[in-house]
């Protein structure tokens, strides 16, 4: 059985302009084995797309819903799919 899998989550709130993308990069490769990337959308908030291990993934989500992001998180939607790879790290973009 293949426990990795593809976390895309949608974050709102006052996400931009804090460092929030940086953050999430961080705590992904604080994490391991998340590929990705966390990218400013033009309507304020923040898209994040992990690939890995689903622990790890649940783990950045549980990080994206907590206290200890920069900024302030009022909500974060969630899609969960099988990877589709192709990323080289985790990426700000």
């Amino acid at each position: 059985m293949n426990d990795d899998a593809r976390l895309v989550a949608w974050v709102r709130g006052r996400v931009q302009g804090v460092g929030f993308r940086w953050f999430t990069r961080a705590k992904a490769l604080e994490i391991g084995g998340l590929s990705g990337f966390a990218l400013n959308l033009e309507d304020g908030r923040v898209q994040v797309v992990a690939e890995g291990p689903r622990q790890g993934c649940e783990g950045l989500l549980d990080w994206l819903r907590g206290d200890d992001t920069p900024g302030r998180v009022d909500g974060v939607t969630e899609m969960w799919d099988t990877p589709r790879g192709g990323y080289d790290g985790f990426a700000v973009r």
